[in-house]
């Protein structure tokens, strides 16, 4: 047998996840990126506050309030900045499938955690019960009400916020094959998580738990950098919460 027969027989396949072809940004003379950073300022100014402040519930959404208000800054500063923000035409249905998928998928393990998990390791799950979610009636909350939150706050965080600092990071740390998951992206990844789990509202309303928006941030994070497409994490956030909340809604109510 020739060394090239030997060769073709030993040949390794490559591991699935080396196959992954992660987009790239879409604009690469992006302007005003650094306005990602006015909400991730209010975040961490919000935990300097006493707490009597922190109870206020303007300041718990002022970070997202200025979050949209940077992304409408933002908008004017860019031209055809849709497909910035995961929106590009005929993307409608490209990767739903995976967002679907992936909603199910986070909304069995967190529903297991949240219910099973921390009850048995003495931590609190009772007060989701008085939670402005849990109080709102099932018709309301789905699938309305859910969806209308996955889109406003995937639009804010990931499309908005991630895309942002991925830009921005990505001037700065550009190591990384160019079809591959850059370091920058990384970054930017881990630090939108962050903002996300540590989001005062979701802080002040779901306590201890909010640690579990942290892969929840990162696996969205990781989808929409995939697929570039808002709609796929929107699935994703809006089928997880459905899940979320009929199994709390069932076990506390």
């Amino acid at each position: 047998m020739t060394d090239s027969g030997c060769a073709g027989y030993f040949h390794t396949p490559m591991p699935w996840w080396r196959k992954i072809r992660w987009q790239s940004p879409v604009q690469a003379d992006e302007r005003a990126t650094w306005l990602a950073f006015v909400p991730i300022c209010l975040t961490g100014f919000f935990y300097l506050l006493p707490a009597q402040l922190q109870q206020n519930l303007l300041l718990q959404f002022l970070p997202q309030l200025a979050a949209y208000g940077a992304l409408v800054i933002w908008w004017k500063s860019n031209h055809d900045a849709l497909p910035a923000l995961g929106l590009a035409r005929g993307s409608l249905k490209q990767g739903v499938v995976w967002g679907i998928g992936t909603g199910c998928l986070l909304g069995l393990i967190n529903a297991t955690v949240i219910l099973w998990v921390v009850p048995a390791l003495g931590g609190d799950i009772l007060f989701l019960a008085d939670t402005p979610h849990a109080r709102m009636p099932s018709f309301v909350m789905i699938p309305w009400f859910t969806v209308l939150i996955a889109i406003g706050v995937e639009l804010n965080f990931r499309g908005f916020l991630l895309g942002r600092l991925e830009c921005f990071c990505c001037r700065w740390i550009s190591l990384g094959p160019a079809n591959g998951l850059r370091l920058g992206s990384i970054v930017a990844m881990l630090i939108s998580a962050l903002v996300f789990a540590f989001d005062p509202f979701m802080v002040m309303t779901f306590r201890h738990l909010h640690w579990i928006a942290v892969w929840d941030g990162l696996i969205w994070a990781a989808l929409f950098l995939r697929w570039r497409n808002l709609v796929t994490v929107i699935a994703a956030h809006a089928i997880e919460v459905m899940i979320l909340y009929l199994s709390v809604k069932a076990t506390l109510t």
